[in-house]
């Protein structure tokens, strides 16, 4: 049987990692993408294990040129593209908003919102074509209601679904599926990355609680892409067990 290929942004750390290797282990072939090159060769190595080809491709959702000429040079062997997985994303600073950073803005407005439209505008058109495909969108509970100091962000991820939401009307007339795959804490840099480094504050985020793992998101996205095709998982929020909602977690002393 001839294997299918799903797409990873941000494949080098946390849920886009996690989708990787749970998607080669599914049997699918993987495009992984990330800015970062040698890690993408490391995990290209580590996906190989599982017996599937492995595409690795180093540029920034951001830079629409350097996305279009990275989509562009995927051979044939690697497609159709059946799964587009849209995860790489950021989060940046904590601070009120009337105190926030330009560039953090910037960071994240590029990256969570035109990074996500660069590639749905790449890859999806061939979906379109073909009459079959699935986009994979990983959003946010933040995206559901804003919390403190977070306002941008949130605001990146309601985008995130107003943009899935969006998609999934323009692509009803087809077979496409669309999903928005939204979770709450999960442990993996993105704290470290919110807080520019600092280990000690990022690591008081998952303080009194089991966060969920990048491979818990990963399986959910698994799932989603197995279902018959007749069968659309729109839009799935996962949270942590002593997390009720974006603001509201629950903390053993």
């Amino acid at each position: 049987m001839e294997r299918k290929t799903a797409l990873i942004t941000g494949a080098t750390s946390g849920i886009g990692e996690a989708c990787a290797l749970r998607f080669a282990n599914g049997g699918y072939n993987i495009i992984i993408t990330g800015r970062t090159a040698d890690k993408l060769q490391a995990l290209k190595a580590e996906l190989e294990t599982e017996g599937v080809s492995v595409l690795a491709l180093a540029f920034d959702v951001c830079d629409r040129n350097a996305t279009r000429e990275a989509v562009n040079s995927i051979p044939e062997s690697f497609k159709p593209i059946d799964v587009l997985i849209n995860n790489a994303g950021l989060a940046r600073g904590l601070e009120p908003e009337y105190e926030g950073c330009f560039q953090d803005w910037d960071e994240m407005i590029d990256t969570n919102i035109k990074g996500l439209l660069n590639m749905t505008r790449l890859v999806v058109p061939q979906m379109v074509s073909l009459n079959h495909g699935h986009v994979i969108n990983i959003g946010s509970v933040a995206g559901d209601a804003a919390y403190a100091g977070g306002g941008v962000y949130c605001a990146t991820k309601a985008a995130v679904k107003a943009l899935t939401d969006g998609l999934r009307i323009d692509v009803a007339h087809t077979r496409v599926r669309v999903t928005n795959l939204k979770p709450g804490l999960v442990e993996t840099n993105f704290s470290n990355v919110r807080f520019h480094g600092d280990n000690q504050r990022a690591d008081n985020v998952y303080k009194g609680i089991e966060p969920l793992r990048g491979a818990d998101i990963a399986d959910v996205a698994f799932y989603a892409a197995s279902a018959p095709e007749h069968v659309q998982i729109a839009e799935v929020l996962v949270l942590a067990t002593h997390q009720a909602n974006g603001t509201v977690v629950h903390r053993e002393k």
